[in-house]
């Protein structure tokens, strides 16, 4: 496995020089020995349908576990069990705005991951750097355990677990495990463990810091060993039914869901599970005893057990919901833990927004009104007034504004539209609101359902051991 140690060690310090000025150390975090043992154990796949291009290079790299859809380049990477989504990517002869911009695309955007390690990342959406419209780039960077990493071009960063990185370019950064920027901007900067920070321009500044004794409970990190703490706790606890899932090349869907639905080959599903018209479920989803109204969408390492979601439910990148009733159109943001119990119920009314990395774990049961957002920590109904509160008075916040934890400057009513924006969005590239009467293609619910899947294996002996032959794949 020469060539694997060659490839860290030349990943390694291709970051740390990137990140010299914060004097970090990628070293103190990545444990080699453990990840080079892994490499050749799992074959890469990718997926092939008529509405996205075919283009898929691989140029001495190891993909073990990895997951390929939309045009994409890996160059002297590391990539282990990731899913670089790229069915969004901007398509040559649109326009991308940008402020008082109109940028034309001159060429199909294709995703590049270049001298970088990924764990268990999600990498999703296209990329929002006006400078680099046709390329998402993410260079001399690392990042660890179910991190996301979403319509961001990251160069040398490392990015700890289950932080994301959201519609924003980052330079020479670190982000502390369970972090959550979306910031347009950011360079030379540690953003804190547990920080949430949505900022766009001088319109408005939203910052929460969770209390270290609260984050190390649920995630902690701090040296070459796996993090430890509830959320990861929780994923391994479920790890074997992905094991079995990853043993079949083909399967019958375990079951039945309506014609304009995608349920990805990829995710789990047990117990009595019932699924809607215009759903998607993608890869790495996993659903037990779920019920999914029309329109909902669970995506990349979600998990919903033993909850009701009445539909057009948005759970993004790697939220969680156990054991809660959820209303209509409710987001419920990326890494976010919202858990009731089964003597417990917790309920959220229609229109709320849990905003990303919010964690819901309660001791009582619990009703979150209509119309609500909410953030943070929150375990009981006292917690509820200090992190929470109707979207007409958040709407109605104008300069600065201080709730226990939570700081918010600028004005509430564009950062509530903001997000209603984005939601709707996100519903209609989905698909949820898809009519067959409409004569088109509708969104990811439907243009997903029919994927081809083709795995690839890496060198399985010798120097190359875990390296995957350089290839190209096109029509």
């Amino acid at each position: 496995m020469k060539k694997i140690e060659t490839l860290i060690k030349r990943i390694i310090q291709r970051v740390n020089i990137n990140l010299r000025e914060l004097e970090f150390d990628v070293n103190l975090y990545i444990d080699d020995v453990h990840l080079k043992c892994r490499l050749s154990k799992f074959y890469a796949f990718y997926g092939v349908t008529p509405y996205h291009k075919l283009s898929f290079k691989f140029i001495n790299s190891s993909l073990a576990g990895s997951y390929f859809l939309g045009k994409s380049k890996i160059d002297h990477s590391i990539l282990y069990k990731s899913d670089i989504r790229g069915d969004e990517l901007k398509s040559k002869g649109s326009t991308y705005r940008y402020k008082d911009y109109e940028i034309p695309v001159y060429d199909d955007e294709e995703i590049q991951i270049t001298d970088s390690i990924l764990i268990k990342t999600l990498v999703h959406n296209f990329s929002h750097d006006p400078e680099s419209l046709e390329i998402f780039h993410i260079k001399n960077t690392v990042s660890t355990h179910f991190t996301n990493i979403h319509g961001s071009s990251t160069e040398g960063c490392f990015l700890g677990p289950f932080s994301t990185v959201d519609l924003t370019t980052i330079h020479d950064c670190v982000l502390g495990e369970f972090s959550y920027i979306q910031v347009e901007e950011l360079a030379h900067k540690k953003v804190n463990p547990g920080t949430i920070w949505v900022c766009y321009k001088d319109k408005f500044d939203f910052h929460y810091q969770f209390s270290k004794e609260i984050l190390k409970k649920y995630i902690d990190f701090d040296s070459k060993n796996l993090p430890i703490g509830i959320l990861m706790d929780f994923v391994e606890n479920r790890k074997v039914d992905f094991e079995n899932v990853f043993k079949f090349i083909n399967r019958k869907n375990p079951v039945s869901i309506p014609k304009n639905t995608a349920l990805d080959r990829y995710s789990v599903v047990r117990g009595q599970t019932r699924i809607g018209k215009n759903v998607l479920v993608a890869q790495r989803a996993y659903l037990e005893d779920a019920s999914l109204g029309k329109g909902a969408n669970v995506q990349e390492n979600c998990y919903i057990i033993n909850s009701h979601l009445e539909g057009y439910d948005i759970t993004a990148h790697g939220a969680k919901i156990i054991n809660s009733r959820l209303g209509e159109k409710i987001f419920v943001g990326f890494n976010s833990f919202v858990r009731g119990k089964i003597d417990k119920p917790l309920i959220i009314g229609n229109g709320c927004i849990v905003m990303p990395h919010t964690i819901i774990d309660i001791e009582e049961p619990l009703i979150i009104p209509s119309d609500f957002i909410v953030w943070g920590y929150i375990k009981n109904a006292e917690d509820l007034k200090l992190n929470g509160m109707s979207l007409e008075s958040f709407s109605k916040i104008r300069n600065e504004f201080k709730l226990e934890n939570m700081k918010f400057k600028g004005n509430g009513g564009i950062f509530i539209d903001a997000f209603k924006e984005r939601i709707d969005h996100i519903l209609h590239a989905n698909g949820a609101f898809f009519d067959i009467s409409d004569n088109n293609a509708g969104g990811h619910a439907q243009k997903n359902q029919n994927i081809s899947f083709n795995t690839i294996q890496p060198y399985p002996s010798g120097d190359l051991k875990g390296i995957y032959p350089t290839m190209e794949i096109t029509p």
